[in-house]
C-alpha cells in the first residue's frame, strides 16, 4: 500500500469484524438449530430471566440493539421451535412478554457454552478473554456504543464514494 493510499476506515474494520464474529457464531450454534441473531435473543433473554425480569419484545430489542420488528420475527420463529413463549403483558395489552421454555433454557445453556468457546478463540490474538488488551478493547467498544448517534449526514459531494 502506498503512502498516499488510505488504509481501511474504522467503520469498515468494525463491519468486517462483526461479520467475521457473526459467521463464527452462526456456524457454532447451527447444530443447536439457532442462528447468531436467534442466539443473541435467547442468550439475552436467559440472562434477563435469571435477573428476575420477564422482558417485553421492545425491552429485549433495546437490550440487544436489534430492531423491534426483527425481534418480533425472531420471537415468532423461536416460539414455533418451542424455545420461547410469547404472552400478552397484563399491564399493557399491546406489549408481548417473552420467556424461555424449559427446552429453550436447555438449548440456550448449551449455546452459551459453545459461544464462550468461540469467544475465547476469537480473542486469543489479544491474549484471551481476561487479558489486559481484551479489557481495553472492550472498554473502547463500550465507549463507541454509548456515544449517541448524530442526525444522519446529507448525501453530498463530501460523503460520496467513501466506505463506512
Amino acid at each position: 500500500m502506498s503512502k498516499d493510499a488510505p488504509g481501511p476506515t474504522p467503520g469498515f474494520l468494525v463491519w468486517r469484524l462483526a461479520n467475521k464474529w457473526r459467521v463464527a457464531v452462526d456456524r457454532a450454534v447451527a447444530p443447536l438449530g439457532l442462528t447468531h441473531a436467534q442466539y443473541s435473543l435467547v442468550a439475552s433473554l436467559y440472562g434477563m430471566q435469571r435477573a428476575g425480569e420477564r422482558p417485553s419484545q421492545r425491552r429485549l430489542a433495546d437490550h440487544t440493539g436489534l430492531e423491534a420488528l426483527y425481534v418480533s420475527k425472531l420471537a415468532r420463529a423461536l416460539e414455533s421451535a418451542g424455545l420461547i413463549e410469547r404472552t400478552r403483558d397484563p399491564r399493557d395489552p399491546r406489549a408481548v412478554q417473552l420467556s424461555l421454555t424449559e427446552q429453550g433454557q436447555t438449548v440456550t445453556r448449551q449455546a452459551v457454552t459453545v459461544v464462550q468457546h468461540v469467544l475465547r478463540q476469537l480473542l486469543e490474538p489479544l491474549g484471551g478473554l481476561d487479558a489486559p488488551r481484551t479489557r481495553v478493547f472492550t472498554d473502547e467498544l463500550m465507549t463507541l456504543l454509548d456515544a449517541p448517534l448524530a442526525p444522519s449526514v446529507p448525501n453530498d459531494d463530501t460523503t460520496q464514494g467513501r466506505t463506512p
